[in-house]
């Protein structure tokens, strides 16, 4: 073979003294093992040699940190017609059947990321072992591309570990770890990664029968309708089916098919050509890449060791949380013990929930440090303001920490309505300043506006935006304006629906017509979860661009003054109780509603991307999609105009 014929090569193999075959995935040139055409078709190549030497096993294993990615999504761009869509998964069904119909067992040894195709290489296998670690984690995210596991996982993953588990994967997208996988069926084993190698050997070679489903999963195989007709029903509580069809394909594939999708060839509500064809498809799968350039802004060689954090109130402390969960060391810094006991309770309840393990909980929680004297400024590589939104007090508390901080540490402000620059006129050196704006709830979203003001330094900005995703949140560069990107653009809308209630319409109204349009909840809703007084301090930062007070809705204030402030004091808008909104019935809308609703949010989104606060309107369209949730399946407010 040539060199350049080795080159190319992705997958390799050979045998050990057991008389095992170890066949390798390396995509060449790529940091991450994906499925293209060209890796899909050396490793049905590859398949053919091993069967041909006849070893005692086969194990599959990784040479880079993940395991597989699943399919290569550029692939899906270049697809002219859903006829080539189908193509495509002719050609990965029929190498996953190939690895499964071996006559010999085998195994895969799973490490780090394993995904979409890359479970179902794994579901082909006769097992599955996987390293023990938090970042082993499994998943069948096809759905949120509004597509389907269409090489098999529909077929096998129900079989293996009984369809309630293999739907909560499929319809939702979710990942499990190695333990989770382990404890419903999907690894045999999950083990630490010094004996990896090993037990992938010993599990081979020994070649045990499987177990199988235990009876009352094996009976839900047979009742196909039943089990369908529950997940519609959860799943129509999440998505309608005109806006995203992907899950209710699935389960009508499933259902009528066995999940082969060549038996479901030419049927609208359960074939790969319907959904290909559906304009949601090229929507979500334009918002995966609008995900992953957000990341590659997040690239860089800048790694924080340390956090501190100023401010112990729910964004602070929610801050703090997360960078510690993260694996960093964290100080939160306030005036007392008392503020912080809060913030260290909620910490506790975010640890339990993500973490699960108690050892790893603990980890977290010896990293998490209540510092009331500030020493761990000091210390820090990443310093973020999170108090009150009060200038003088910003400004002298930034002098204290310049005069503390590392020379190279970064000086970062959370501040949501501020102006960069008017808190940087407190540092000796404005250009350390940027920065780092967080949404509430913290753990939940995932965009980080990352913001340079007039005198900040680009490369200040380019480690902060490191930082950002080393958290595994999302980068989005703006530039100092009132509001930034996303609360200039949630300000005018929350106001108009303000206006709105003021003129008569039922608060339950706008909510249900947004929830139509798309959005995950109503501006009603979300003001309340926001809360109502800092909806009212926007909208008076509104007044000051050139409205008047007169123009900020009295329903607001009133509330405001009578201190229903929301979510947070149990009355808002709407009584809230367990953690939910009680509503009455929506009153009528037609389309001329949503359309004025919606309104403000698409003409300031746009006029953002014409004042130059973002890049372009594919950076705007991507901050709005994961900073306010606006209706995926649209593609973005910028997208969405330009094809309305």
């Amino acid at each position: 073979m040539d060199r350049a014929a080795i080159a190319a090569r992705h997958f390799y193999w050979d045998t050990d003294k057991d008389g095992l075959a170890w066949l390798t995935f390396d995509k060449q040139g790529e940091s991450t093992n994906t499925f293209s055409k060209e890796a899909l078709n050396q490793l049905s190549a590859c398949l053919d040699e091993i069967k041909a030497a006849a070893p005692k096993g086969l194990i599959i294993r990784s040479a880079k940190e993940n395991f597989v990615a699943g399919a290569d999504v550029e692939e899906f761009t270049r697809f002219k017609s859903p006829q080539e869509a189908l193509a495509f998964v002719r050609l990965g069904w029929d190498v996953l059947q190939k690895l499964h119909e071996l006559p010999f067992p085998s195994t895969a040894m799973v490490n780090g990321f394993c995904m979409g195709g890359g479970v179902e290489l794994a579901l082909a296998c006769r097992y599955r072992v996987a390293l023990d670690d938090p970042k082993t984690r499994f998943a069948l995210p096809e759905v949120m591309l509004g597509i389907m596991p269409a090489w098999h996982g529909v077929q096998w993953l129900p079989k293996l570990v009984g369809p309630a588990a293999a739907f909560d994967i499929i319809l939702t997208g979710k990942s499990v770890d190695a333990r989770r996988a382990k404890r419903i069926g999907l690894v045999d084993q999950a083990v630490p990664l010094r004996i990896l190698e090993n037990t992938a050997r010993i599990v081979t070679l020994e070649a045990k029968p499987r177990k199988s489903l235990p009876l009352s999963q094996r009976i839900f195989l047979n009742l196909r309708s039943l089990v369908v007709s529950q997940a519609r029903k959860q799943v129509a509580k999440r998505a309608k089916k005109e806006h995203y069809p992907a899950p209710y394909a699935i389960l009508e594939l499933w259902r009528k098919y066995d999940g082969d999708p060549f038996a479901a060839k030419g049927d609208p509500d359960a074939s790969v050509e319907a959904l290909f064809a559906h304009p949601t498809t090229a929507n979500l799968i334009r918002i995966f890449f609008l995900q992953e350039r957000l990341k590659e802004l997040g690239k860089g060689e800048f790694k924080a060791r340390h956090v501190h954090v100023v401010g112990a109130g729910v964004m602070g402390g929610d801050i703090a949380a997360v960078c510690a969960m993260r694996g960093l060391t964290v100080t939160l810094q306030d005036t007392s013990p008392e503020r912080l006991a809060p913030a260290v309770k909620r910490s506790a309840e975010l640890f339990d929930k993500r973490l699960r393990d108690p050892r790893r909980v603990r980890d977290a929680f010896d990293r998490l440090i209540p510092d009331v004297s500030g020493a761990g400024a000091g210390q820090a590589d990443v310093i973020i303001e999170a108090i009150f939104e009060n200038l003088e007090a910003k400004r002298e508390l930034f002098r204290k920490l310049e005069a503390i901080a590392k020379p190279g540490a970064i000086l970062a402000s959370n501040t949501s309505s501020l102006k960069l620059a008017d808190i940087a006129t407190a540092l000796k050196d404005p250009s350390r300043l940027v920065g780092i704006h967080f949404f509430n709830p913290v753990p939940q979203l995932q965009l980080v506006e990352v913001v340079s003001g007039e005198k900040s330094n680009p490369e200040t900005a380019k480690k902060a935006a490191a930082f950002v995703r080393q958290i595994d949140k999302l980068p989005l560069p703006v530039k100092d304006a009132p509001g930034f990107l996303v609360n200039r653009v949630l300000g005018p809308y929350m106001q108009n629906a303000f206006r709105m209630i003021d003129e008569g319409v039922k608060p339950e109204t706008l909510d249900r017509a947004m929830e139509e349009f798309g959005m995950p909840m109503g501006p009603a809703e979300l003001a309340d979860t926001v809360g109502l007084d800092i909806c009212l301090a926007a909208g008076k930062g509104l007044a000051k661009k050139g409205s008047s007070e007169a123009d900020i809705p009295k329903f607001l204030t009133d509330k405001v003054a009578a201190g229903q402030l929301g979510k947070k004091t149990g009355q808002g808008i709407y009584r809230w109780e367990k953690g939910k909104a009680v509503k009455s019935e929506a009153g009528s809308y037609d389309q001329k509603l949503i359309d004025d609703l919606i309104a403000p949010y698409l003409r300031e989104a746009a006029a953002a991307v014409k004042e130059g606060i973002v890049e372009d309107a594919e950076l705007a369209d991507a901050g709005l999609i994961f900073g306010t949730g606006f209706a995926p399946f649209r593609g973005g407010p910028l997208h969405y105009l330009k094809n309305k």
